[in-house]
């Protein structure tokens, strides 16, 4: 039985690489098979109100909403370029990173391509 263990094979995080359409759909595929495309779908559900009690159950349920929240951010953190990152403003739950927009991509897209295709400039 152990022998079939060693032949199982991690699956690779998509890279973004410019192109959202077809890495979302890529990243939505990966998300489903770790089963945290459910924290993407829907909401967090929001904290008590202030002097609420929650009940243990709600709390321990509200906790592994979180804890896959932070998987998933995680796993769009691994995929996403530092240069990109730091334009999502909308960091604070994987629903919100996961949609940021199609638009901002394209744009920086853009930007980076016309960077590299410009020539050098002389001072």
């Amino acid at each position: 039985m152990a022998s079939d263990n060693n032949n199982y094979v991690q699956p690779t995080i998509p890279r973004f690489d410019g192109h959202y359409d077809h890495w979302s759909m890529l990243m939505e595929n990966f998300l489903r098979s770790k089963e945290y495309w459910s924290i993407i779908e829907t909401r967090i559900a929001e904290s008590a109100a202030a002097g609420e009690v929650l009940t243990a159950a709600h709390k321990r349920v509200q906790d592994e909403q979180q804890l896959k929240d932070l998987k998933a951010k995680n796993y769009l953190f691994q995929a996403i370029d530092r240069t990109i990152l730091e334009t999502i403003l909308q960091k604070d739950t994987s629903k919100k990173f996961f949609g940021f927009n199609e638009k901002e991509v394209s744009r920086i897209s853009q930007s980076e391509a016309c960077t590299a295709s410009s020539p050098p400039q002389r001072f």
